[in-house]
């Protein structure tokens, strides 16, 4: 297939490298248009209010002769970029990996599952993986997320998926043969505890910064769920938010509405 991959950690983070390195060594037509910085939860963002520059990256973790490119904007403006002006003809868009993960309302955040959403809208079939890596790991098996990417890359090849889905796939951050299998799964619930704190700079003013620590839900079937318990899940995303049972009873409270 042709792939292009992109994220939202930059064009020179592990992830994305170790991506590439694995999708080229399967033979399968790359190409890499990333963000030239970290863009982490910009969300679906695209920049309409000042140019976009696109250039060649010719150094770098990646191996010789990968056809690399950096854009100054978010991972929507890369994919955008990418499809419409680079490379037409691809086949499917691949988003990560993500350094860290993208589980329940997370979704909404994540700039690395935006950018596949992207792909959905320009009509490619669309992916994104993310390693949950926490903030005090020692180790990062971006390896573990790579060859993971690739056995689903054979298993369901992208013409497979539905029109206006994409796949989030959350891998655990741990050795490839410790993993428990792989889960399709639906979104959890992801909430963050304390998420704005409030603090003072050196002058005394006040500023905000928001983070938080994040509870999950573990309710068995969920993204959380199977990462926590060590398993990849695969969660399939539809690109049409609307809740189908409330549209129904709003036709049927608006029936008898008169203006």
């Amino acid at each position: 297939m042709k792939i292009l991959l992109t994220n939202d950690d930059g064009v020179f983070a592990p992830g994305i490298a170790a991506m590439a390195r694995a999708i080229a060594h399967a033979g399968h037509d790359l190409l890499v248009v990333a963000p030239d910085r970290e863009r982490s939860s910009v969300g679906h963002s695209i920049t309409l209010t000042r140019p976009l520059r696109l250039w060649r990256i010719a150094s770098g973790p990646y191996e010789a002769g990968q056809d690399v490119y950096a854009c100054d904007g978010t991972p929507s403006d890369c994919v955008v970029l990418a499809l419409e002006e680079v490379a037409p003809e691809t086949d499917l868009v691949l988003s990560g990996i993500n350094r860290g993960p993208n589980l329940g309302d997370d979704l909404t955040y994540s700039g690395t599952v935006s950018a596949a959403m992207e792909g959905v809208v320009l009509g490619r079939p669309s992916l994104a993986v993310s390693l949950a890596i926490a903030p005090d790991d020692a180790e990062q098996h971006y390896e573990t997320a790579a060859e993971v990417m690739l056995r689903l890359l054979d298993r369901f090849p992208g013409t497979s998926l539905p029109k206006g889905v994409l796949l989030n796939v959350n891998v655990p951050n741990i050795p490839l043969e410790e993993i428990r299998g792989i889960l399709p799964t639906r979104k959890g619930v992801r909430v963050y505890v304390d998420k704005v704190n409030k603090l003072r700079d050196p002058r005394g003013l006040t500023y905000f910064w928001i983070a938080g620590r994040p509870e999950d839900e573990l309710v068995e079937g969920t993204d959380v769920w199977a990462v926590a318990h060590g398993a990849v899940s695969v969660t399939p995303v539809h690109m049409d938010m609307t809740h189908f049972p409330t549209l129904e009873h709003l036709r049927d409270t608006f029936t008898s509405v008169t203006l």
